[in-house]
């Protein structure tokens, strides 16, 4: 079953679907699962900087050309903002798919707090160069930078929202810097959307001090870091958002997402939730998964795309 808010506010609308009543709920998917997705395109490698965690991946669908220029998806991983939980392997089903329903992807690996140079400032520095590199691949790929849109998964979640706002920063924020790309929107996908909420329960989750490490201290005692990094401050973007998970994400809960979508309507955004019944974290970054289907489309309709055909 498949639930999605208003454009303008939380409330749901619901469609078939879902267990029946009295069966057995499966087990969610796990980081894991999502790494063994079969591939049908490994992508071209390229670096956007000299470290070596600084490279994407790039996917073309079919048919693109210069008189064709494909709309472009930059995609942003998960995994607490620590390696060892997940890497550019775990966002490579959903780059794929994409590229095979008609939009080119940029995979964007990056460093996380534990990587040398990682955390504040490296990580945000990271992704905000791997976007702008979009600039120079339209120069030797058919790809169209009026036709951009961000999207990320749980802590990738985060930094594309923090992309999508990163225009407004103020010129003496440590982050500032580059030139940012406008884009049609962002979605969100288990995404941490608040991290002075996500820092109260991020022990129960990421399993270690997340986002701490991130920002170099807890939230508290780093107040214009706060401000500067968490997408919720960062309010308005200036463009819709669409935040998608399960209702089995426990990572990014319904009430989070809703808060955020929320604080952003009163703000004049455009955003709204998208929750599938029966799914969790993970399904969300797996395109034959009803959540997975979800993200693709949201994607789509950002661009001003039909649905795929699933």
């Amino acid at each position: 079953m498949l639930t999605a808010s208003a454009s303008l506010a939380p409330a749901t609308a619901a469609a078939q679907g879902g267990a029946a009543p009295g069966t057995p709920a499966p087990r969610l998917m796990r980081a894991g699962d999502v790494d063994t997705v079969a591939l049908r395109d490994a992508g071209v490698r390229i670096a956007y900087g000299r470290d070596s965690l600084q490279f994407g991946e790039l996917r073309l669908p079919a048919g693109a050309s210069n008189s064709n220029r494909a709309p472009i998806a930059i995609i942003i991983h998960g995994g607490c903002w620590y390696s060892p939980y997940a890497s550019i392997r775990n966002s490579a089903p959903l780059a794929d798919a994409l590229a095979q329903s008609g939009v080119a992807t940029w995979n964007v690996e990056y460093r996380r707090y534990n990587n040398p140079g990682g955390g504040w400032t490296g990580t945000f520095r990271d992704v905000a160069d791997g976007a702008d590199y979009v600039r120079t691949l339209a120069t030797l790929y058919p790809i169209d930078t009026a036709r951009i849109v961000l999207a990320g998964h749980s802590a990738g979640g985060q930094l594309a929202l923090w992309l999508a706002s990163r225009h407004s920063l103020d010129r003496t924020s440590p982050l500032f810097g580059g030139t940012p790309m406008p884009v049609r929107g962002v979605v969100s996908v288990g995404g941490i959307a608040d991290l002075r909420e996500f820092y109260g329960r991020e022990r129960n989750t990421c399993g270690n001090p997340a986002v701490e490490s991130l920002l170099g201290g807890i939230p508290d005692s780093v107040p214009a870091r706060l401000r500067d990094a968490s997408p919720i401050e960062r309010l308005p973007l200036g463009v819709p958002s669409v935040h998608i998970a399960g209702d089995r994400d426990f990572i990014a809960p319904i009430a989070v997402r809703e808060a955020y979508v929320t604080a952003a309507t009163a703000r004049g955004d455009k955003a709204r939730v998208v929750t599938i019944v029966g799914d969790g974290h993970f399904e969300a970054m797996t395109p034959y998964k009803a959540a997975g289907r979800a993200v693709i489309d949201a994607i789509r309709g950002l661009l001003d795309l039909p649905p795929s055909t699933p």
